[in-house]
């Protein structure tokens, strides 16, 4: 099992996720973050820590549409090790629905 990181991270990338993490499995695109799940030790510190409840276990429903992309990516971007600075925006887009659209596939 892993974590994967959902829809409710696009445009608001708190980041909070990213320093309590044992093994650095986070990886940053322009405007969210995914987890490696083959990185992953399933510790779950990081679920709690997201103000956007963004991260869930692999086996919660709400992750299935977003395995492969956090894989995908996880292999595509920059390994993230500190916190950064969220968005400006971030707590204007951290409770709206439906943000997959908005999802970028550049690197951060």
């Amino acid at each position: 099992m892993t974590y994967v990181v959902t829809e409710n991270c696009i445009k608001c990338k708190y980041m909070d996720c990213v320093e309590v993490c044992p093994v650095d499995c986070f990886y940053v695109g322009e405007n969210m973050l995914v987890i490696h799940p083959d990185e992953c030790i399933d510790c779950g510190v990081c679920e709690p820590e997201c103000p956007a409840e963004a991260i869930v276990p692999d086996s919660d429903d709400k992750a299935t549409a977003w395995v492969e992309l956090n894989r995908t990516y996880a292999a595509q971007w920059p390994n993230i090790t500190r916190k950064g600075e969220a968005p400006a925006d971030a707590d204007e887009w951290k409770d709206k629905p439906g943000k997959k659209d908005l999802f970028s596939p550049n690197p951060g």
